[in-house]
C-alpha cells in the first residue's frame, strides 16, 4: 500500500461539474433514455425494518447507471474525436455504456477488460459493437495499457470517473430522486471509481438539500475507504471482490476532490454481506443485482439503528451478475 499516483489519464484540465452541467446532461439524454422508477418495496421494508425507496438504475437498457455519462460523453465528442474512435478500460458497466453510446453515434469503440472479466459483461459489450481486449490482471492493469494505447493510437481516451461530462450524466440519476422524492433523510451509493457517489453530492449540494450521501465499498476494495478516512490518497496492491463494479485498487482524482469535501459517510461491506444483498434484493424486490447493486441495500440493513424512522434511497447501481456468481450466491442461501 502506498500513497496514490496522480490518475487523471489525460491531459486536458479537469474541473468538476456544476448542476448546471447536470440540468445541460438530462437535456441531451432525453428521448435516449427514460427515467428510472424510485420504488417502494414492501416486502423489503418488512424486511429490513426501514423506509426505503430503491432507484432502480438496473431497469437502464444497459442495466446500469453507467450509461448515462456514457450517452452525454459520446455526445460531446469533435468531429476529428469520432473519426480516431474511443477507447476506455472497464469490468462492464462503464464500458458497456460507452460501447452503447459509441454505436448510437457511429463511433469505434475499444473497450480493455481484466482477464477473466464478467463473461456476460463481455459478450453484451462487443453486442453494442466494441471490440473487447482482454489486458491485465484487474481493472488497474486493463486502464494502464489503454492509457498507453490511446499515447500511441490518437485514440480518444475515456477515463471511467475522470471526466466531468461523464460525472453530470451520471448525476441525472440524481436530480430524479430529489424531483420525484423532495427531501431524502440519506441517500446509500456504492463507490468503485466514485462516478455515481460524486453525482449524488453535486446535486444535493447544488440543490441546497440536507440528505446525506453515504458511500459504500467491499472491505476486500477499499482503497477509496482508507484515503477518504486518513484524508491521505492510498492503493492496494490488489482487490479481492466478486463485486467486479466495486474492484478498483486506486482513487481518482476528480471523483476523490468531489467526495473528499462533500460525502457525509462511508460503510464498508464483507464479501457475506454483499452477497447477501443479492439475495435480498432477488427475496425482497424480485430484481437482479450485480454484488455492487446490491450494496446500497445491505448498507442499509448495516445502519439501519442509526436511520430507522428516516426516508432512505438505496441507488441500485446495476443488475449485470454473471451466471456463476449467481449459481454460487443462490446455492449459499
Amino acid at each position: 500500500m502506498g500513497k496514490e499516483r496522480s490518475q487523471s489519464g489525460h491531459n486536458r484540465a479537469v474541473t468538476p461539474p456544476t448542476l448546471e452541467d447536470v440540468r445541460r446532461a438530462r437535456t441531451v439524454l432525453g428521448g435516449l433514455i427514460r427515467p428510472t422508477p424510485a420504488l417502494k418495496h414492501p416486502l423489503l421494508d418488512a424486511e429490513t425494518g426501514l423506509d426505503i425507496r430503491v432507484k432502480h438504475e438496473n431497469h437502464n437498457p444497459t442495466g446500469a447507471f453507467k450509461i448515462r455519462g456514457g450517452l452525454n460523453l459520446v455526445a460531446s465528442l469533435t468531429d476529428a474525436e469520432k473519426r480516431r474512435g474511443v477507447i476506455t478500460a472497464s469490468t462492464g458497466n462503464h464500458g458497456q455504456s460507452i460501447a452503447f453510446a459509441s454505436k448510437r453515434a457511429g463511433v469505434s469503440c475499444i473497450v480493455a477488460v481484466p482477464r477473466g472479466n464478467n463473461p456476460e459483461k463481455n459478450a453484451k459489450m462487443r453486442a453494442f459493437g466494441a471490440t473487447v481486449v482482454e489486458q491485465g490482471k484487474d481493472f488497474d492493469e486493463a486502464r494502464e495499457w489503454v492509457e498507453r494505447e490511446a499515447a500511441a493510437t490518437g485514440r480518444r481516451y475515456v477515463h471511467s470517473a475522470n471526466e466531468p461530462l461523464l460525472i453530470a450524466g451520471v448525476a441525472t440519476c440524481a436530480l430524479e430522486i430529489f424531483e420525484e422524492l423532495g427531501d431524502p433523510d440519506v441517500i446509500f451509493v456504492p463507490i468503485g471509481g466514485g462516478s455515481g457517489a460524486s453525482g449524488c453530492c453535486i446535486v444535493r449540494s447544488g440543490l441546497g438539500k440536507k440528505t446525506l450521501v453515504i458511500g459504500v465499498q467491499a472491505a476486500e476494495a477499499d482503497a477509496f475507504t482508507e484515503s477518504w478516512r486518513g484524508h491521505k490518497r492510498v492503493s492496494k496492491p490488489h482487490t479481492g471482490t466478486f463485486a467486479e463494479g466495486l474492484a478498483t485498487r486506486y482513487t481518482f482524482d476528480l471523483t476523490f476532490g468531489i467526495l473528499e469535501r462533500e460525502l457525509n459517510d462511508i460503510v464498508t461491506l464483507s464479501e457475506a454481506e454483499l452477497e447477501e444483498g443479492v439475495r435480498l434484493a432477488l427475496r425482497a424486490t424480485q430484481n437482479l443485482a450485480e454484488g455492487a447493486g446490491a450494496a446500497s441495500l445491505m448498507a442499509a440493513v448495516k445502519m439501519k439503528d442509526q436511520f430507522a424512522g428516516k426516508k432512505i434511497v438505496c441507488v441500485m447501481s446495476g443488475g449485470n451478475l454473471s451466471m456463476a456468481a449467481l449459481r454460487r450466491i443462490v446455492c449459499q442461501s
